[in-house]
This record gives C-alpha cells, sequence and structure tokens, in this order.
C-alpha cells in the first residue's frame, strides 16, 4: 500500500510540475532591463522573451491587431516620507496582420512603423524594442539611487469592446511579466 501511495504521489507532483512550466511558458519574460543615460535624456534598453498563446496566434491571423504595453517607474526611497515618484511612463507597440497583402505591422503610435513577412520577425521587433526615452534630461537628481520597475502585458484595453469580454474569461487572452525590479543611480 505504502509503494502504491508513493507513486500516486509522484505522478501528483510530476502534473503539478508540468502545470506549472506550461503556465510560466504563457508569460512574458524580462530577460533584461537597464536604464541608459545619454544627451537627450535617460532610456529603456530591455528585451522579452514570450510566444503568443495559440488562441493569440488565431486572433492576429483573422486580422485582430494586439498591443503590448511597457510601464516604466522610477522612484527615490525616502525614509521620512513616501516615496518620490520621479518617472512614470508607458510605452504601446501594436501588432496587426494585414490579411489582403500578408504583412505584418509594428508600430508604435507616434513613431516607427515596420513591415514583416513573417510573425516570427513580427514579434521579434516587439521582443528586441528600440532603446525608448523615458525622461528628459534633468528628471532625475544625479548621484542618487532610484529603484526601477518594469513591466510588460498584452493591453486588453485596445481590444474591440466585444473582444474585451472574451478576452476578461479567457486565460489564453492573458499575457503578462512579473514586474522586475531593479537599482539605477543617475548619472
Amino acid at each position: 500500500m505504502t509503494v502504491r501511495f508513493f507513486r500516486l504521489l509522484a505522478c501528483q507532483f510530476l502534473l503539478a510540475f508540468a502545470c506549472a512550466t506550461a503556465q510560466a511558458a504563457d508569460g512574458i519574460e524580462i530577460t533584461r532591463a537597464s536604464i541608459e543615460a545619454s544627451d537627450d535624456g535617460y532610456r529603456l534598453s530591455a528585451a522579452y522573451s514570450f510566444d503568443l498563446t495559440p488562441g493569440l496566434e488565431q486572433a492576429i491571423q483573422h486580422g485582430v491587431p494586439l498591443s503590448f504595453t511597457t510601464e516604466i517607474e522610477l522612484t527615490r526611497p525616502r525614509w521620512w516620507w513616501t516615496d518620490d515618484h520621479a518617472v512614470s511612463s508607458r510605452r504601446t507597440v501594436k501588432l496587426n496582420y494585414d490579411v489582403l497583402f500578408r504583412v505584418y505591422h509594428v508600430s508604435v503610435p507616434g513613431s516607427i512603423q515596420q513591415n514583416f513577412d513573417t510573425l516570427d520577425e513580427a514579434l521579434l521587433a516587439i521582443r528586441r524594442p528600440t532603446r525608448w526615452l523615458i525622461a528628459k534630461p534633468g528628471s532625475l537628481k544625479p548621484g542618487e539611487t532610484y529603484n526601477v520597475t518594469v513591466r510588460m502585458f498584452m493591453d486588453r484595453e485596445y481590444l474591440l469592446k466585444p473582444l474585451q469580454v472574451d478576452a476578461l474569461n479567457n486565460s489564453d487572452w492573458r499575457l503578462a511579466s512579473h514586474k522586475k525590479t531593479f537599482t539605477y543611480r543617475a548619472e
């Protein structure tokens, strides 16, 4: 009876591990994030790792545009009061498929737009974005240390209203990263 119990227990652990691995594969992982000082301000250099779920892949093939939003916040810790919110910024990258011309479009509103022949090429542009200007020069105090929080997610607010309702109930439409935190000493 104990051998049977341990076999059953081992099977349950393997099943739990497989489910956790499958669930982790559906998220976005921030593989690199750093702040760089330049003449025109402070820029975020980041890289992400993710794959679209089958439901999202099917939606994009049918012409449903998807939006991926990156949020960043820099706060300066203070022992005598609440943290000082120095910078808070948000950037959305849109991905859509032109069914007529069979071309993928990746665009940042008010900035660049690129066309790609395959979904993998388009996703690579989203996973490895250009350095993004998050703050102007003088926004941060030189020598001060800031806590940086970055996260990326598929923004369901940009979906058409009927799809927003479905996205709330369907786990296939939830794609997000955990918050990545690190410190940055302003230059």
